[in-house]
């Protein structure tokens, strides 16, 4: 017999349900856990992320700390196993959701990092800083995988502060784990594949601040400082067999259990991210 959801009561609409007080700063950031658990965690200016159970009342459950500047972005991997967090520093930071301990921070950039992305597999992390650059990392081992530049040549690292024209503000996985796209002051939006090093398309966009793609990866919504969103068709290509097989055996299999399967050499590298 077919069941059919509870209808909602139209008096309910627009309710609030809980009211989350506990930050001392401006609050930058909003994550639920993928899992469906209603895990919520919230990144502020006051150097803390804190974790809040929604089926719990609205209950704090732990408080990350480990930021000694202010909390920008926060991102959950699709297991919700970890929790990506970047801010006024250079590291990113990486958290076992499962312990409430950090795993590792994660150095590279040469400036603030303002936005953070799993990929769909979770097997890649995306970070973009105001050092003009977006990193593709595997969190599972701290390695840089690729570099997305919005400045040529890249500026060396003791100036990577001062090409403020071209700080990238907002990062964001396509849901086909082949695309990533890039917003940066330079008045540009940027799509990229995950195994190219320059953008396979470009869009202008001034003042933009973030984006993010639709579920089904064919659009990507941008939100500007004026207040206005603005949506692109996205480039759309059928991934590789390699590709598919790579995100099939990472969905379920971090980097170190896939270098120990028992399989031939060649094999092993068809199925890594490799640089």
């Amino acid at each position: 017999m077919a069941s059919f959801p509870p209808r909602v009561n139209e008096k309910e609409i627009g309710k609030l349900l809980l009211n989350l007080v506990d930050h001392t700063e401006v609050v930058r950031d909003l994550t639920f856990a993928p899992d469906g658990s209603l895990i919520l965690v919230s990144a502020s200016r006051d150097k803390t992320l804190r974790v809040w159970d929604l089926k719990d009342d609205g209950n704090m459950m732990k408080v990350l700390r480990g930021h000694q500047n202010w909390v920008y972005s926060c991102a959950f991997s699709p297991h919700s196993s970890m929790l990506c967090s970047v801010g006024a520093s250079k590291a990113v930071f990486l958290w076992n959701m499962d312990k409430y301990t950090m795993i590792r921070k994660l150095e590279g950039h040469h400036h603030d990092v303002v936005a953070c992305d799993f990929s769909p597999d979770g097997a890649l992390l995306a970070t973009a800083s105001y050092d003009t650059r977006v990193y593709i990392w595997d969190p599972h081992t701290g390695d840089i995988l690729m570099e997305f530049g919005h400045l040529f040549p890249p500026p060396t690292p003791i100036f990577a502060g001062g090409a403020n024209d071209r700080w990238v503000r907002s990062v964001s996985f396509s849901h086909d784990g082949l695309h990533v796209a890039s917003l940066a002051d330079d008045k540009m939006v940027r799509f990229w594949r995950i195994d190219e090093d320059y953008p396979v398309q470009v869009a202008p966009l001034s003042n933009g601040l973030c984006c993010a793609f639709s579920t089904d990866g064919s659009v990507l919504a941008a939100g500007t400082h004026d207040g206005s969103v603005y949506f692109w068709a996205t480039p759309r290509q059928v991934p590789s067999l390699q590709h598919l097989c790579r995100m099939s055996i990472r969905r379920v299999m971090p980097t170190q259990e896939v270098q120990e399967l028992p399989i031939p050499s060649k094999v092993l590298e068809f199925l890594s991210y490799r640089i």
